[in-house]
């Protein structure tokens, strides 16, 4: 099980000014992002399970809505491929037994799990932000920080889990730039002489 990737900058209003308006639309949308790259690359969302295992509550960089879910916890994270290319890492946090009920098909994304019996759903956007960590530069194929979100499901009014994703710079090619030069100014003096996030 990986540690969740360090959180450099995170955006506290979720107003997305710095982003331009495609990538505004994909990080603070509503929408499913393993269908939404299916559509924008024309193949199916392919699941690399990477971990599936119980949570210790241990890990430093776990966002605070995790608290909300009833222990004992689950923590399952995947890499997302589109032919043959990654384009996102994604974690999750359940309680065990929810997650027994509707992560019956490992290999499956979980939007399709959840909505398999048509089920109501309700996304909420919690936090955008830039992460970094080792392990994700070369699946990834960036230097980072790269650009995530984070978000819950609720069912019947109550949080059913909690999802953080994590996506390629591979997705410029059909975005265009997350931001604009003046704004990879900012970030440029933000985090030295690193590279624009990606």
């Amino acid at each position: 099980m990986r540690s969740s990737p360090e959180v450099l900058w995170r955006d506290p209003t979720l107003s997305g000014t710095l982003l331009r308006g495609p990538w505004r639309l994909w990080l603070l949308g509503d929408g499913s992002p393993t269908r939404h790259l299916q559509l924008l690359t024309g193949d199916p969302v392919a699941i690399d399970l990477a971990a599936m295992a119980p949570d210790t509550g241990s890990d430093l960089h776990t966002p605070r809505e995790v608290q909300e879910l009833q222990a004992p916890l689950l923590r399952r994270q995947v890499w997302l491929t589109c032919g043959g290319e990654t384009l996102a890492w994604a974690e999750s946090w359940w309680n065990q037994q929810q997650a027994e009920e509707h992560l019956k098909e490992k290999d499956q994304p979980i939007w399709r799990s959840l909505t398999s019996n048509r089920a109501e759903l309700f996304r909420e956007v919690d936090g955008v932000a830039l992460v970094q960590a080792d392990w994700l530069h070369e699946r990834l194929q960036g230097e980072g920080p790269f650009w995530s979100r984070h978000y819950r499901f609720f069912r019947q009014s109550k949080p059913l889990t909690v999802i953080r994703e994590v996506f390629s710079p591979k997705i410029e090619q059909w975005l265009g730039p997350a931001i604009d030069a003046e704004n990879n100014e900012v970030f440029i003096n933000m985090f030295g002489n690193a590279a624009k996030p990606c």
